[in-house]
């Protein structure tokens, strides 16, 4: 689809009425007791979106409140065929690999990029990674040049591997 500059791709935070005003239901995938997928389009500029909802219960408070929560991902026209046809996988979170749309307490959305905390992940284990090899090298070296050098290559080694690497 062609640039809209009333796409919801181009604004960080958007009134949840304004997002419900403009979507509308194109087909429901599946609904349980606790969450719904639907495939919506923009109303303003026939742009689709995958719609997940899911009531949380939360069992710390002490009236078990109830919160409603709402996603949405931008879709292609070749993805939403794909989707309708069950050709397509679209289960939360698995096949929601690119920024969405969710909603807060605060009556607005805004933009999640899951890509940020696969990051994240990495970052953790790796520094793990190093810690771990830290601590073994200072069990088990005295510190000398050719040791540190070692050291350092098996860091080197460590940066350069790719995420899914072993």
């Amino acid at each position: 689809m062609a640039f809209s500059p009333d796409s919801l791709k181009y604004v960080k935070q958007i009134e949840a009425d304004s997002v419900q005003e403009r979507m509308e239901t194109v087909k429901e995938l599946q609904q349980d007791r606790l969450s719904s997928y639907s495939v919506m389009k923009d109303r303003v500029t026939g742009e689709h979106y995958l719609h997940y909802a899911y009531l949380h219960r939360s069992f710390t408070s002490p009236d078990s409140a109830e919160e409603s929560f709402h996603y949405l991902l931008p879709i292609e026209s070749g993805d939403v065929l794909g989707i309708l046809f069950g050709e397509q996988g679209y289960t939360y979170p698995e096949n929601w690999k690119h920024a969405f749309l969710r909603n807060g307490p605060v009556g607005y959305y805004v933009w999640f990029d899951p890509a940020g905390e696969a990051e994240e992940a990495e970052s953790i284990a790796m520094a793990e990674q190093i810690r771990e090899r830290l601590l073994r090298f200072k069990q088990e070296n005295s510190g000398t040049p050719e040791e540190v050098g070692r050291l350092m290559e098996e860091f080197e080694r460590l940066r350069r591997r790719k995420p899914n690497d072993d």
